[in-house]
């Protein structure tokens, strides 16, 4: 079996965690899954992701709950707690508290501190004195192409100068993904030029709509450990291989605004969606995945490094 298999096995096994977060999972049941030997897994999980398996568990429910609270500010602590696999609010109080240093009420209540202190970085501002200090990793580059409107929708104005945001209803979509685990930045760029766009050249899909999912939140999770999925729009029948897998995109509502600039300054775009739009746009933020979209017609400006894309943020009314 060569690297590439167990690539793809262990990206089955990371997925299935994150979409069962809420119940018990055991190693037996992801060594079926990834089609490995239940005797020897718990070595094939440590060696591959760095970490056992119970820590590397405990680190997901913390990360998700840590995003949950900020994002969720009407969602009870105890039900957050429950979302995300913990028995008791007062087992997850505990967790919460020695991952984080601080109580999740202490964190969901900074959360508009953080977002700000973040804005106020990314914009090269400097920081107030009672600014919050720590988290010093932000959003990726996640480096890419014009996008192709969407149609419909509201519009809603925030603090952020020109930024628009639409409420659409968007399709579910099969997209096959290339995953790539490590810092965000300039990395993701990388990622995309050597890896995943001479993939889609020899797969006939250069053009087609893609989208750069970024898995967790680099505020939180140790920035060798983050994930993101550089995603293409493909048929129901297309059957992927080597270093892809095929996934559903899921549909639904989303928040959707327009950004156009240099990498190095969209991830002031997502804190300011979290920051300025959602609190006062009456919709809240769900379970499903954030994601930037590129339309058909890729093209980058070579000489300034500017791109355009949607930036989109499932949401649910409140």
């Amino acid at each position: 079996m060569g690297l590439t298999e167990y690539t793809l096995r262990m990206n089955k096994v990371l997925d299935h965690i994150d979409r069962h977060l809420d119940q018990p999972l055991e190693l037996d049941t992801l060594a079926d899954i990834a089609h490995f030997s239940r005797y020897h897994f718990h070595r094939v999980f440590s060696a591959w992701v760095g970490e056992t398996f119970g820590d590397y568990l405990r680190r997901r429910r913390l990360e998700a709950a840590a995003w949950r609270l900020a994002a969720h500010p009407d969602v009870p602590v105890l039900e957050v707690a429950l979302w995300v696999g913990f028995g008791s609010g007062e087992a997850f109080a505990r967790a919460f508290k020695h991952r984080f240093g601080c109580t999740p009420t202490a964190w969901r209540e900074g959360a508009p501190e953080r977002w700000a202190a973040q804005l106020e970085e990314m914009r090269g501002r400097p920081r107030r004195e009672d600014s919050n200090p720590d988290q010093a990793d932000r959003n990726p580059d996640q480096a890419g192409a014009p996008r192709e409107r969407h149609n419909g929708g509201s519009s809603f104005t925030t603090e952020e100068p020109d930024m628009q945001v639409k409420i659409v209803e968007l399709p579910a979509v099969k997209v096959a993904y290339m995953r790539h685990i490590g810092p965000y930045g300039p990395k993701i760029g990388e990622f995309w030029r050597t890896a995943f766009a001479p993939w889609l050249n020899a797969n006939g899909l250069l053009g087609e709509p893609c989208y750069g999912i970024g898995l967790d939140d680099p505020s939180v999770t140790p920035p060798e450990k983050c994930r993101y999925d550089a995603c293409v729009e493909v048929p129901r029948e297309f059957t992927a291989g080597g270093r892809v897998n095929t996934a559903e995109l899921p549909g639904g509502l989303y928040a959707v605004t327009t950004f156009q600039g240099q990498p190095e300054t969209i991830a002031a775009t997502w804190v300011a969606m979290f920051r300025d739009w959602l609190p006062k746009s009456g919709y809240q933020c769900d379970a499903r995945p954030c994601f930037e979209y590129y339309g058909r017609n890729w093209s980058k400006n070579a000489e300034t490094g500017e791109f355009s894309c949607d930036v989109c943020v499932p949401v649910r009314a409140l």
